[in-house]
């Protein structure tokens, strides 16, 4: 739990009861690669905290695997438009190699907030982060060139290349495999 709590850290200071508490009710868990965490069509109970290892969200359009958002070692993985609304989501959370996993079950975790201020305001600093992400991410979409997302993301996760399928890597940047060679290779 050390990795989670300097984790959780940066973004704001928890008293010994609140880290007790989350805790409590956080379990580690072992995931062999290419397990699906949370398969298409699951309601979101859970945020995962990915200890060591390496995760992506992914969902289908016209039966086409498209990757949506990686997390590496030290990083919160979830799918909150389903945590948040209690819908079943239609993206899934993958495993793309073994990893160890904190899960925390968000049902207790919002149980809490009334009685640790300091967690609601952890988490919400941590959703308001990975909103600003998403935008971005959007915004990369929109208005830079694959080229530019290639490098974003390499300086974002430099060994990116080294433990993601390539395929990943290009469904990610919105450009096929091919093109993602030729990117790779003007370097």
């Amino acid at each position: 739990m050390t990795s989670l709590f300097k984790y959780l850290g940066k973004f704001n200071t928890l008293s010994k009861e609140a880290e007790k508490a989350i805790a409590e009710l956080s379990k580690t868990i072992t995931v062999k690669k290419n397990t699906d965490l949370q398969p298409i069509g699951h309601t979101c109970k859970t945020i995962y905290f990915v200890n060591k290892g390496v995760a992506r969200i992914y969902y289908f359009k016209d039966g086409v695997d498209i990757t949506e958002s990686f997390a590496f070692d030290n990083n919160i993985i979830a799918r909150v438009e389903s945590l948040f609304t209690g819908k079943p989501s239609r993206k899934a959370i993958q495993i793309i190699e073994d990893s160890e996993i904190v899960a925390i079950n968000s049902t207790q975790l919002f149980k809490l907030y009334d009685k640790f201020p300091e967690i609601e305001r952890l988490f919400r600093l941590i959703f308001e982060s990975a909103y600003v992400d998403t935008v971005n991410r959007i915004e990369g979409i929109q208005f830079h060139t694959a080229e530019e997302r290639y490098n974003s993301l390499i300086k974002d996760a430099p060994d990116v290349l080294k433990r993601v399928p390539l395929k990943y890597v290009a469904s990610y940047l919105g450009i096929t495999q091919v093109s993602l060679s030729r990117i790779r290779g003007s370097k």
